[in-house]
């Protein structure tokens, strides 16, 4: 059974942090998500910002059933469809097009699209969505801002992502509306490339010591 918006948030609160993942090879997924699953953290959110990210999803919902998997950066109806079709479990978008909401809807599909202003989270709410992301974060004022708009729009669960690192992930998630913020410090793509599990495991073990 496909999750419904209410149980990810309830995953996304359990986890606290969100690894942002891209891949140039996708095989790459299955020796990372291994890394990611010991140290406690069985969640990704693949971007599409490489080729490889439907394959990476297809590979890690076959091998890995357990995982929660997003679909990040999408941008097109083409890559909803192919996220949907390859086994994620929930969108990702970095802006707020009604058209892709839409679309997700229609699919039943869940979709945490990007806000980072009044117009934007008028335009979310509008049409039933309440999960945003916060992006990019910490260049549309961090947390200062999602405290202020938190004023008028504080029935917002939200996941900030961009900027967020060992230095203030802590003050992002004090905010009871913050339900997990995405990283991808810890999950690097050099380290990828590179296969080095080993320091991913160290960066990823010294997220999860901090924030639980």
């Amino acid at each position: 059974m496909p999750y419904t918006t209410n149980q990810i948030i309830e995953k996304l609160r359990q986890f606290k942090v969100v690894p942002v993942i891209a891949l140039d090879n996708a095989e790459d997924i299955l020796p990372l998500a291994d890394t990611l699953a010991e140290n406690g953290l069985p969640v990704a959110e693949i971007t599409f910002r490489s080729e490889a990210a439907a394959e990476a999803i297809r590979l890690l919902r076959t091998n890995k059933p357990d995982f929660l998997i997003a679909a990040g950066t999408v941008l097109t109806a083409e890559q909803v469809v192919l996220a949907q079709n390859s086994g994620a479990d929930f969108i990702v978008t970095p802006g707020f097009n009604p058209k892709i909401v839409k679309l997700c809807q229609d699919l039943n599909f869940p979709i945490t699209p990007g806000v980072n202003n009044p117009m934007s989270i008028e335009a979310a709410l509008e049409m039933g969505i309440s999960a945003v992301k916060f992006f990019p974060a910490e260049a549309s004022g961090g947390i200062k801002m999602i405290k202020a708009l938190l004023g008028p729009y504080g029935q917002l669960q939200i996941m900030p992502t961009g900027g967020i690192g060992l230095h203030n992930i802590r003050d992002y998630l004090d905010i009871p509306n913050v339900v997990a913020c995405g990283g991808s410090w810890f999950v690097e793509k050099k380290l990828i490339q590179e296969k080095n599990w080993d320091e991913i495991g160290r960066l990823v073990k010294e997220v999860i010591d901090l924030t639980r």
